[in-house]
């Protein structure tokens, strides 16, 4: 009896272990309720959406740059396993938070929105990333380098610079929630 107890339970363990059955984050209780992920990433594009307002004041000097949005990564990764989804969408998170972070006594968002938005998303990577376990399979993210050098720093950390800053945070939120809603959880 016991040795079937065991042997149910390691099952369970193993199953657990390659979904993401215990992810809390991800997994809906109840149909009609959004997975925390969601939630906390719709809070997170609101604080962008806030930020606007106070650089749209220079329509008209918005900057041009060629650092392109990394498109084919994403098609790549909507195609992986789960754990490798989630793995990336922990990465992104943790590249969005250290962009914004760095450097951003400049930028001219008013200092309790740029906070509460980096809160959001170090709350998002900190509570996915304990869902991911030990899968370190993770990408190089130049993107981000890029963004932080040919934008921020060779436009002066300008309010245009940090706008295109802020638009491209948010196409990655976009774009790492479509990543989240396909992921396969059990109910």
């Amino acid at each position: 009896m016991i040795s079937r107890i065991f042997i149910a339970c390691l099952f369970l363990g193993m199953y657990s272990t390659g979904s993401l059955l215990g992810c809390k984050w991800i997994v809906n209780d109840r149909d009609d309720i959004k997975h925390q992920f969601h939630v906390y990433n719709k809070r997170a594009l609101g604080f962008l959406d806030m930020m606007v307002s106070i650089t749209n004041t220079t329509k008209d000097a918005e900057i041009e740059h060629t650092v392109a949005f990394p498109n084919q990564l994403y098609h790549q990764k909507s195609k992986a396993t789960d754990e490798d989804k989630l793995a990336f969408i922990v990465q992104i998170l943790k590249e969005l938070f250290a962009l914004v972070e760095k450097d951003r006594s400049s930028a001219p968002w008013e200092k309790n929105t740029v906070e509460n938005f980096l809160s959001i998303v170090d709350k998002m990577a900190e509570e996915l990333n304990s869902c991911v376990g030990s899968h370190s399979n993770t990408t190089e993210l130049t993107h981000f380098t890029s963004l932080s050098n040919e934008i921020l720093k060779a436009n002066g950390y300008s309010a245009e610079a940090w706008e295109t800053i802020r638009k491209e945070a948010k196409a990655h939120l976009m774009r790492a929630e479509q990543l989240a809603s396909s992921l396969h959880t059990a109910q």
